[in-house]
């Protein structure tokens, strides 16, 4: 059973977290559009001595969120969530949780580490708590941890991808767990929406096709070339962050790289919120999941959901009567 703060979604989507791409201009247009926006809290980078950048963030979401439905009491927007690295590399993990905690962050992810204090400050602040995991054995751990919902990352999803079908995966899960969980994986349709809940899963987890949208935060080549590619071009690799994941074989080549030659890469090395030097060599190698291949156009956040809640209402109208 879902909670109450998911289950007055338009659609049951949540846009996931996007390193880079997702910042605030695209999470309120997703929010207004009626799925859950969301954005990694390390993307609220600031330089050293000035306020965090988090902080501000924060506060220009909740404000036009609210304004929104004072506007529109009749269609108010979705909650927002923000997402949490809780690798021990993340220097900035407590700072960013006091300020989430004191903004009263409505729906939190947390990645890469199943914390029990993370998930006590998520509900103590009156939020939730969803964790992201790539097998059974994980998702259980998750859920001894406190962890009110698991986001299961199956094959073809975008960034830190998971190796089992979701077929596979979230039939495991549920096997034991009766709570939120969400799918992820090659979900660009509302069609794929449909399916993944006929599989099981409560809500669909999408992030690729956003990439490919006015609000995303993303250089104009990164949009189109998920416009102009298909599950074919991606291509999956340790290399990059130490875990493995999903990344558009074309900008692989553009760095001067071989995709189909990458070197692995130690997992003790994965470094986020550090590693200026890296990131700034490996920026322009950009992720994404297999399932670009339904992405046509970059268009408006808004636009895109439309088109995935009318997909949605036709395959479900096809499918149930």
């Amino acid at each position: 059973m879902l909670p109450p703060i998911l289950s007055t979604l338009r659609i049951p989507v949540v846009a996931s977290p996007m390193f880079i791409v997702s910042g605030p201009d695209l999470v309120i247009a997703q929010c207004k559009a009626g799925i859950v926006g969301s954005f990694p809290a390390l993307n609220a980078r600031e330089k050293d001595g000035e306020p965090p950048l988090l902080d501000a963030w924060l506060t220009r979401i909740a404000e036009e969120l609210d304004r929104h439905n004072q506007a529109n009491p009749d269609r108010p927007a979705a909650p927002f969530a923000v997402n949490q690295i809780v690798h021990r590399s993340n220097a900035r993990l407590e700072r960013d949780i006091e300020i989430c905690h004191r903004h009263k962050v409505p729906i939190w992810i947390t990645s890469l580490g199943a914390r029990v204090e993370v998930n006590q400050a998520a509900r103590d602040c009156g939020g939730i708590a969803l964790h992201d995991v790539i097998n059974n054995v994980f998702a259980k751990k998750a859920i001894e941890k406190g962890a009110d919902g698991l986001i299961a990352v199956a094959a073809g999803a975008g960034g830190h991808a998971g190796p089992l079908s979701p077929f596979a995966l979230v039939q495991e899960i549920r096997d034991w767990f009766d709570g939120p969980l969400l799918l992820s994986g090659a979900i660009a349709t509302g069609r794929a929406v449909l399916a993944a809940q006929a599989m099981g899963a409560d809500l669909a987890y999408i992030g690729s096709p956003f990439i490919a949208t006015v609000e995303a935060n993303a250089p104009g080549d990164y949009k189109q070339m998920i416009v102009d590619s298909g599950a074919q071009d991606i291509v999956t690799s340790s290399l990059f962050t130490g875990v493995s994941g999903n990344y558009l074989a074309p900008s692989i080549r553009a760095a001067g790289m071989d995709p189909a030659n990458l070197d692995r890469a130690d997992p003790s090395a994965m470094n986020f919120g550090g590693g200026a030097a890296k990131a700034k060599a490996w920026s322009q190698i950009w992720g994404s999941g297999q399932g670009i291949g339904a992405v046509r156009d970059i268009v408006p956040a808004a636009t895109r959901i439309d088109r995935l809640a009318a997909e949605y209402a036709a395959a479900k109208a096809a499918i149930c009567g």
